[in-house]
C-alpha cells in the first residue's frame, strides 16, 4: 500500500472524504492541496527533499478565485508533471465521464486510474487505490469502455487536434499549413473542411463558434 499521498481538490468535504479512505487503507502520510500550482510545488519539493509522494489523487476541474495561477486544471497539472518526467502514479477523481477524455489521460499521460464522482464514487475510489497499489489500472464502470478498440468514441485524436487549433483562432488554411509544417496527415484543406463539417453535424453545431463551445462544455478540449 502507499505510504505518502497527495490529494488535490478544491472542496473541503471531498478532501476529508478522500483522506478518510486513505486512512482506512493504512496510508500514514496524507497531504492536501486545493490549487494545482500548490500541488505541483508540493510534489517538486518532495522530489528535491528525497521524500517523494507515492500517489497523487486529483480532480480535473478547479474554480478560479483571487489568486494568480499558472495551472488552472488537473489536466494541466498532470501534463506539467509528465513534462518534468515525474512518473508519480496518478488517480483522477472527477465528475467528468467522457470516454475520449479518459482515453486521452490514460494514453497520453499514463494515469493509473479514473474514478467518477457519483453515488458509488467513494467505494470505487477505495477499489482504485487498492488496484493501483498492486500495479493494476482501474476505471469506473461508466468509463471502463474508454480503452476498448471496439468502442466508437466521441471523436478521434486527430479531430481533437483540429478543434484545438480552431479554438486558438486559426483558419482552415492556417490549420492546413500548420499540419503540413509538422508533417501531420491528413493535412489538405479539403480534408480539414470535410472533417470539421462532419464534426459540426455530429455535435449539431450551427457554426464553428458553436462547435468549439459545445466540445468545450463536454470537456473534449
Amino acid at each position: 500500500m502507499f505510504h505518502k499521498v497527495l490529494i488535490n481538490d478544491d472542496h473541503d468535504a471531498i478532501l476529508s472524504s478522500i483522506a478518510q479512505i486513505l486512512s482506512k487503507s493504512n496510508v500514514k502520510l496524507i497531504e492536501r492541496s486545493q490549487y494545482c500550482d500548490e500541488a505541483y510545488l508540493k510534489i517538486k519539493k518532495a522530489e528535491l527533499d528525497g521524500e517523494q509522494f507515492d500517489l497523487l489523487i486529483t480532480d480535473l476541474s478547479f474554480k478560479r478565485d483571487h489568486r494568480n495561477i499558472t495551472l488552472d486544471s488537473g489536466e494541466g497539472l498532470i501534463e506539467k508533471l509528465r513534462i518534468d518526467e515525474l512518473d508519480i502514479p496518478i488517480i483522477v477523481y472527477s465528475m467528468k465521464d467522457q470516454l475520449q477524455k479518459v482515453r486521452q489521460l490514460v494514453k497520453k499521460y499514463n494515469i493509473k486510474a479514473y474514478v467518477c464522482k457519483d453515488r458509488k464514487g467513494s467505494v470505487e475510489l477505495e477499489e482504485a487505490i487498492k488496484a493501483v497499489s498492486k500495479g493494476k489500472r482501474y476505471l469506473s464502470p461508466q468509463v471502463s469502455r474508454a480503452l476498448s478498440p471496439r468502442v466508437d468514441l466521441e471523436i478521434k485524436d486527430y479531430d481533437i487536434q483540429l478543434l484545438k487549433l480552431l479554438s486558438n483562432g486559426m483558419s482552415q488554411d492556417e490549420i492546413s499549413a500548420f499540419l503540413k509544417s509538422k508533417n501531420i496527415t491528413p493535412n489538405s484543406l479539403s480534408t480539414i473542411e470535410k472533417r470539421l463539417n462532419k464534426l459540426r453535424l455530429q455535435f449539431k453545431a450551427n457554426n464553428a463558434i458553436h462547435l468549439i463551445s459545445t466540445v468545450k462544455d463536454l470537456g473534449l478540449i
